[in-house]
Parts: structure tokens; sequence; C-alpha cells
């Protein structure tokens, strides 16, 4: 698929899979297996952003993957996240999609919001609230409609 298509029918929560269709090198290249996954990875798509004009120019949509942490003592020290434009010339891939009944906890309400966190359900969603504080959080529960589009439009893995 292309970063259009990701952007356009991938939904927030989905796990999303990059390539630039290389190989992947032996663990011994290290240098290079670092550089090389830097175009070859996986991530939590968190955050869909319109394009917008900024005078004569344009910046383009984009898309935000949540990669992993970094922790010390349990403590989140480090976020890392990738953002794509959608002419991103990158391969991607719908690797998973939330299920029915899961909860996407944003951030915040609006267009600003991103996601934080997906649950299995309402209750997990408000246990995993308690202990991060978002106070502004907006929950999302998935529809059996919305995976059930998914399925239909052909955007899910198989």
């Amino acid at each position: 698929m292309s970063a259009q298509q990701i952007y356009d029918h991938a939904p927030l929560g989905a796990i999303i899979g990059y390539s630039d269709g290389t190989p992947r090198l032996p663990e011994r290249h290290r240098r290079k297996l670092q550089a090389w996954e830097r175009h070859n990875n996986k991530g939590q798509l968190v955050r869909k952003q319109a394009g917008a004009s900024i005078g004569a120019t344009g910046v383009p949509a984009s898309f935000t993957l949540h990669e992993g942490d970094f922790a010390s003592l349990a403590v989140i020290v480090l976020r890392v996240f990738k953002s794509f434009s959608v002419d991103s010339d990158l391969t991607f891939t719908v690797l998973r999609s939330p299920s029915a009944g899961s909860v996407l906890v944003f951030s915040h309400p609006g267009d600003a919001g991103e996601l934080v966190h997906v649950a299995d359900n309402r209750p997990a969603a408000d246990e995993w609230l308690s202990r991060h504080g978002y106070p502004n959080a907006m929950l999302h529960e998935v529809t059996t409609e919305e995976v059930a589009a998914d399925h239909v439009e052909g955007w899910v893995a198989w």
C-alpha cells in the first residue's frame, strides 16, 4: 500500500509495517542493519494530520507511528515516533487492526488528540487512565461495524 492509502483507510491503533524493499542484512552488520531498520520497521498508527498551506507552500498530509519506548526502572524515558508524508515512496502494510470491543484512548479530544493507548475493553481503559493521568482523555470504543467496514474495504491484513 502507499502512504496515501494508509492515511485514507488505516484505522488509528493499527500496527503498520513499512519497507523500502531491500532485504534484511545479517546481524553481524550492526551499523548497516541499524540504517536498514530506519526504512524497514513497524509501529502503531497514533495520529493522522491533514495537509496545510503555509503561505505559498503546501505541506502534505501525514501520519505518525509509535515505534516503541525506552524505559528505566519502569519509567518511560524516551518515546520513539516516526512521521510519514502521504507522498512517501516506502511501501506500507496493515499488520493488525484494533479488534471490536477494544477502546482507543486519546490524549485529548479533537484533531490534535493523539492515540496514547489501546485497551482490550472499557474497564481496562479506565484502569490504565487511573495510572497514567490524562485529565482530558477521550475514549473511543471500536465497534463491530468499523471492523466489518475494514474487512469489506480489504484493508485488514490477512
